[in-house]
């Protein structure tokens, strides 16, 4: 996977900064999120795919980016498919600081140190280029607007913001329930990203996945009635720490 291309957890974290703050909005949900956005972007490289509500690997062969072939080395030692709903719902080991720190190497954010109640020392983030956020931002935009389906990575970036609850933080009030509500139907564009949107969210909910009896085809898990507390989760990647590590992730 060459680099010219930003990667699905990338543009979730950026999708996810204030601006005028620094910070992250959804902070908690979030991690869950970028669990979730790179098993998408796994599949949107063809190394996964989906069976059931569960992950496959279907290509073991790295993508040349260090956090996804972490992730995808641990899959593939499972040996078996995994359900997402379990993947995602185990400790997120700082993979939130892991992106935040990949960004500033990159150039893309700017760590700016600070301290919380005077006391506390703390970092934000703001975007240095913030023509990265609005292109991002653009194509959210754009598919709520014009109702064209669109590219699967963009439903699935959508499908993920919506299941962190981004949606209030880009379309805030009442002026922005319509847009919020049109977020949450672009679920439906990408199958990958609906499954793991739903596995975002019933980790969310507190909600583990049994085999069910007549299981939903892939992409389309059946709702969270229809699932029953189950094992703990377990199989979560543990993320590389690249650099030295910021003293404290934005919040």
């Amino acid at each position: 996977m060459g680099r010219s291309r930003r990667t699905l957890p990338e543009e979730l974290l950026m999708l996810a900064l204030d601006p005028a703050t620094g910070t992250t909005a959804q902070p908690q949900s979030l991690d869950l999120g970028l669990a979730g956005a790179q098993l998408v972007e796994l599949a949107l490289a063809g190394r996964i795919a989906p069976d059931g509500d569960r992950i496959a690997v279907v290509v073991p062969r790295p993508t040349g980016d260090p956090t996804l072939d972490c992730a995808l080395e641990l899959l593939r030692r499972r040996g078996a498919p995994v359900r997402a709903v379990h993947w995602i719902g185990g400790p997120r080991l700082g993979l939130r600081q892991t992106y935040l720190s990949h960004l500033e190497r990159c150039g893309m954010v700017a760590a700016v140190p600070g301290q919380m109640c005077g006391v506390l020392p703390t970092t934000r983030y703001q975007a240095t280029d913030t023509t990265i956020s609005r292109e991002i931002r653009g194509r959210l935009d754009s598919a709520i607007r014009t109702g064209v389906p669109p590219d699967p990575r963009t439903a699935a970036l959508a499908a993920l913001a919506h299941a962190v609850g981004l949606g209030k933080h880009l379309y805030p009030g009442n002026e922005g329930r319509s847009s919020r509500s049109r977020l949450r139907d672009l679920i439906r564009h990408d199958p990958m990203g609906g499954l793991v949107a739903h596995a975002v969210m019933d980790v969310q909910n507190g909600v583990g996945a049994q085999p069910r009896r007549g299981q939903a085809p892939a992409g389309r898990p059946a709702g969270p009635g229809a699932r029953t507390t189950g094992e703990p989760a377990r199989g979560v990647p543990m993320q590389p720490h690249h650099g030295p590590m910021v003293r404290a992730a934005a919040h």
